[in-house]
């Protein structure tokens, strides 16, 4: 049903990229913001803003994965860090090192390392997760 509305309303990447792939690879977060969106249902005081974040985070990834397979990229302007930096000023909710990667294809993952310590060692950003799962947030 998803999809038929995306495609209704002119958001063809679904026939390109799995939706349900993206959102089987982030399961946990689904599962968290359909929780925390559903709270207060009953008393009609829920609040839809994480769920519709979330989604929309999927559909952004599927455009960028789209983007990357077809190599629409059009050109890598700036640093590596600096290109680091834009990429995780778009992302809406959390976000972990493989989503930077999916970004930024060409940056290795000790540069990623890197830029995430000093935005942290800034305040910038916060992990939410460390470890092999490793989830970040800005603040």
């Amino acid at each position: 049903m998803t999809l038929l509305l995306l495609y209704k309303f002119g958001f063809e990447v679904g026939r390109f990229i799995s939706l349900e792939k993206l959102i089987e690879k982030s399961k946990e977060s689904y599962y968290e913001t359909l929780w925390a969106s559903s709270q207060g249902w009953h008393e009609g005081q829920h609040d839809l803003l994480p769920w519709l974040e979330y989604f929309l985070g999927i559909i952004l990834a599927a455009y960028r994965e789209f983007e990357e397979r077809v190599g629409n990229i059009s050109s890598y302007k700036g640093s590596k860090g600096e290109r680091i930096k834009e990429a995780i000023n778009h992302f809406n909710a959390e976000f972990t090192i493989s989503d930077i990667e999916r970004v930024c294809p060409d940056i290795s993952r000790p540069t990623v390392y890197r830029v995430l310590k000093e935005l942290k060692d800034q305040g910038l950003i916060t992990p939410v997760e460390i470890g092999r799962k490793a989830r970040w947030r800005k603040l």
